[in-house]
């Protein structure tokens, strides 16, 4: 008799049934983008001797080794596991967290994107929920990633400060603000529009004179779908100024979709379904410093 196959928990570990018969297609668990030489020298030859010689990257910064026989499922995920790779998820869960390069590379970047991906990987992936959930982390509002096409896509931003005292009325800053929040006035001091400042940090990198300072913050939008169906992710909050409060709302977020979506239903359907109101009220509440 042909042995069983339990086919939802073969998805559940990032096995993905091919149109070939018996064989899959491996979705790896790559966070943030990064994988170390020694993880792609472990992918490669897992593809090598199980699959076909190639990988498939996807559009989600994943990587795919496909013509995985099913017969050597066990003993790829041993040899992946040598390497320090582990299998991602599909299905009703929250999947793998996308990053851009952030500061620790590009010089737009206001925020670490590398550990808060890793962070938001430890807290939340592979959480069962009633359907997939997608976080994406983008360093700066040059916005690389994308972060709104996501379910909850977190932007990184800079809450700055000035100190007159020190400003030496170059206009540099002027010209570096792309949003046009900066100005002079008559008598060449900076004035600066908060309606228009959209917290890029432009102005404290491009300062020589360090009139202008700032600190890593967070720009958190909700709802993001890219699919079948096409929704902007909504900014729904202020600046968002510590990761302790970005935890505490991407909990809420988590919790409320736990709580009010039907199975199978998207998290922007669930709100447009429900309407915003108690949405709002649950993130508000944390981002208050509520539990």
């Amino acid at each position: 008799m042909a042995k069983a196959v339990n086919y939802a928990a073969l998805k559940k570990g990032g096995f993905m049934r091919q149109k070939q018969k018996g064989y899959f297609s491996l979705r790896l668990q790559v966070t943030g983008g990064n994988l170390t030489a020694e993880n792609i020298k472990a992918v490669a030859d897992v593809a090598q001797r199980y699959g076909k010689g190639y990988v498939h990257m996807t559009s989600r910064q994943g990587i795919e080794i496909p013509f995985i026989f099913i017969d050597d499922i066990d003993e790829v995920k041993e040899k992946l596991a040598e390497g320090g790779v582990k299998p991602g998820v599909c299905g009703p869960r929250v999947r793998t967290v996308t990053a851009c390069q952030g500061s620790q590379v590009c010089p737009s970047g206001c925020i670490d994107t590398t550990i808060l991906a890793q962070e938001l990987s430890e807290r939340y992936f592979g959480r069962e929920l009633p359907h997939k959930f997608k976080f994406g982390v983008t360093g700066c509002v040059n916005n690389c990633l994308k972060a709104e096409e996501n379910d909850f896509g977190v932007k990184g931003a800079m809450k700055v400060s000035f100190d007159d005292s020190k400003c030496i009325h170059c206009k540099v800053c002027v010209k570096a603000c792309r949003a046009g929040a900066l100005s002079l006035d008559e008598n060449r001091n900076v004035i600066k529009n908060d309606a228009l400042c959209n917290h890029c940090g432009r102005c404290v990198k491009s300062c020589s004179s360090g009139a202008w300072s700032g600190t890593p913050a967070y720009l958190a939008s909700f709802g993001g779908l890219f699919g079948n169906s096409i929704y902007k992710g909504e900014q729904l909050l202020p600046l968002i100024e510590d990761r302790d409060t970005l935890f505490r709302v991407a909990d809420a977020t988590i919790a409320f979709f736990a709580a009010n979506a039907n199975p199978g239903e998207r998290f922007r359907a669930t709100l447009q379904r429900l309407g915003e109101e108690e949405f709002r009220k649950a993130i508000q509440e944390a981002y208050n410093g509520g539990n």
